[in-house]
């Protein structure tokens, strides 16, 4: 099992980064690979992903929820293995701090070549850096919010 641990700071507040990172479906506008996300139940996804020419497709199910502090994840059927949890902290009333801790089972020679060459944690700080500007250049609107606690 390997493990990503990055984060970024977002210039708006906890609440409104929270909000938008609930939207699951909006997923694939800012993270490189996620091509759609189906939100089948308040606690379950269904992710169809392409990163490096290797397709995906795997159920995630939302472990816990707190609104403006974490939302946790494991896969629970498909062909990916990871579990993650992302946090909000409050810095100010204007900016945030996302922090992604994601565990993952690379599979085959190819996905185990690209961790040790550090492509998901190059990844995973890509992502976070495209939802900056996502929830950015939306003038700090979000798309939606899911306020519901698991």
């Amino acid at each position: 099992m390997s493990h990503v641990e990055e984060f970024i700071e977002v210039n708006v507040d906890i609440h409104t980064a929270y909000n938008q990172w609930t939207q699951f479906e909006d997923f694939p506008q800012f993270m490189e690979g996620v091509e759609r996300i189906e939100q089948r139940t308040a606690t379950l996804t269904h992710w169809k992903t392409k990163i490096a020419g290797i397709e995906r497709e795997f159920d995630a199910e939302i472990t816990e929820q707190v609104p403006d502090e974490r939302v946790a994840w494991t896969t629970v059927k498909g062909d990916a293995k990871q579990a993650g949890v992302v946090t909000f902290h409050r810095l100010d009333d204007h900016r945030t701090t996302v922090t992604l801790q994601l565990d993952y089972d690379p599979e085959g020679i190819a996905e185990t070549i690209g961790d040790k060459l550090g492509f998901i944690k190059r990844q995973s700080l890509g992502d976070l850096t495209r939802f900056k500007q996502f929830i950015e250049n939306r003038g700090g609107q979000e798309t939606g919010a899911w306020r519901g606690q698991v």
